[in-house]
């Protein structure tokens, strides 16, 4: 319980503003989410520790300049690792992996869902830094240079592309691809047919928002319940008695989500455009994603696709098949819990702390929100830096592009430019504030800021 309430203490700290008297039921989550290793190892300390050596150049010769302390920051840095806030001496994993007494890194949903904005780090904020297909790449190199066994994600990254651009990844297939061996029922069947792959890219969603959500993704198609937040554990050694015996831990994992706060933003905003600017939000925006304040109120909608003409992919990834099998399964409780089957597109979210969350749309493909409101001047390749935050902007800190430049040869490297004209990725569509004067926009833009 102690370690749990420091925690806490340092969520708080990293300006994840937690509910005044959190249940012990969220406190139990922080904690076993920081401590209860569900998957197994993916390296360990001797393998972190010689990345630098397989990097390209520059970034090799640099780090081979660099003393222990300055080489754990690059490697950090260059495949988007969260410093974990615990970390006095740094010497810990990052905050998406929990370290056991062998020095073995193993993951945790913080990978994801635990980023930082401005450099300041907040879990539960979507990890918008990841570069989790090099990690794994090079992860792979190393270990079999050293002589070590290969991983669950170092064996199916060879098949499943894990991420295509820094900061997002491919999840949804992750998904698809556990469920594959599994029947409803949860017994592990290598016999079952390979679904369709529609390999794409997602922005993980701020954890703060589920609360306002009766149902989980930006499709909404699965239940708010503890049991879709396990599918990403269902690797083949997982029995279905240890789904049973670990849903509790989950049930305790999604009070800790609902317990989250939207970070408030920290520099200053111009009141007086903000009061004008929440006049524009009710008129145009508040029909989808809600109103805020004392008195707001948010009622999830699900948009459809041809009205919203955001990239279609993510909605075309999942089968009504695979939605079937999830509504058949124990995942939903064999049906009891909702499932959509058939949604008609993407569903418009809380925009609470939409300040910290860049970048946007479900793909990760707008930087920052004035991005968002010109949908004309949208850039076809960006590339942000590591932590600068655009104030007037409201986002990312990006270099804009007309293409990825022609001397960026390295695969590593490219990865670090998101191309809006690749399979999944676009940038088009949400015109809603094209009705808007210059004037409004910017009134608009202020007010967001202090949602």
């Amino acid at each position: 319980m102690q370690r749990a309430l420091i925690c806490l203490g340092l969520s708080l700290a990293a300006s994840t503003v937690l509910a005044e008297t959190p249940s012990t039921s969220a406190i139990r989550g922080y904690e076993n989410l920081r401590t209860h290793q569900y998957l197994p190892p993916d390296f360990d300390d001797g393998v972190f520790d010689a990345l630098w050596t397989v990097w390209p150049e520059p970034d090799r010769s640099e780090a081979a300049k660099a003393d222990a302390a300055s080489q754990r920051k690059l490697t950090f840095s260059y495949y988007g690792l969260t410093p974990d806030p615990e970390d006095t001496t740094g010497t810990k994993p990052a905050l998406g992996y929990i370290g056991d007494k062998n020095g073995n890194w193993v993951m945790n949903c913080l990978a994801c869902h635990g980023g930082k904005v401005a450099g300041q780090v907040i879990p539960g904020l979507p990890n918008s830094h990841t570069a989790l297909q090099t990690l794994t790449e090079d992860v792979r190199m190393i270990k079999i240079a050293q002589g070590k066994k290969l991983s669950h994600l170092d064996l199916g990254s060879l098949k499943l592309p894990l991420g295509t651009t820094n900061g997002t990844t491919n999840a949804v297939i992750f998904g698809i691809a556990l469920g594959a061996v599994r029947n409803p029922d949860m017994t592990v069947d290598l016999t079952r047919g390979t679904p369709p792959m529609l390999h794409h890219d997602v922005d993980a969603p701020p954890f703060w928002n589920v609360k306002k959500k009766r149902s989980l993704y930006a499709d909404g198609h699965a239940p708010k319940t503890p049991r879709p937040l396990m599918q990403f554990i269902l690797l083949p050694r997982v029995t279905p008695q240890m789904l049973n015996d670990w849903e509790p831990e989950f049930a305790d994992l999604l009070a800790w989500i609902e317990s989250l706060e939207p970070p408030k933003y920290p520099y200053e905003i111009n009141r007086d455009m903000a009061l004008r600017g929440e006049s524009v939000f009710k008129e145009t925006c508040a029909r989808c994603h809600g109103t805020y304040g004392p008195q707001g109120k948010y009622e999830q909608q699900t948009i459809a696709l041809d009205e919203i003409g955001t990239d279609p992919l993510r909605w075309k990834s999942l089968t009504p098949k695979f939605r079937m099998w999830l509504k058949e399964g124990w995942l939903s409780h064999y049906g009891q819990d909702p499932v959509e089957v058939d949604p008609v597109g993407y569903v418009a979210p809380p925009l609470d702390g939409i300040w910290a969350s860049a970048p946007y749309f479900h793909n990760g493909s707008v930087p920052t929100l004035w991005h968002l409101l010109h949908s004309d001047q949208r850039p076809v390749v960006w590339k942000r830096t590591e932590d600068g935050y655009d104030r007037d902007k409201v986002g990312l800190e990006i270099e804009t592009f007309e293409k990825v430049p022609a001397n960026v040869k390295a695969t590593a490297h490219r990865r670090r430019y998101f191309d809006t004209k690749l399979s999944g990725k676009s940038a088009a569509g949400h015109t809603f504030p094209n009705v808007l004067d210059e004037n409004q926009k910017r009134d608009l833009l202020e007010y967001l800021k202090s949602l």
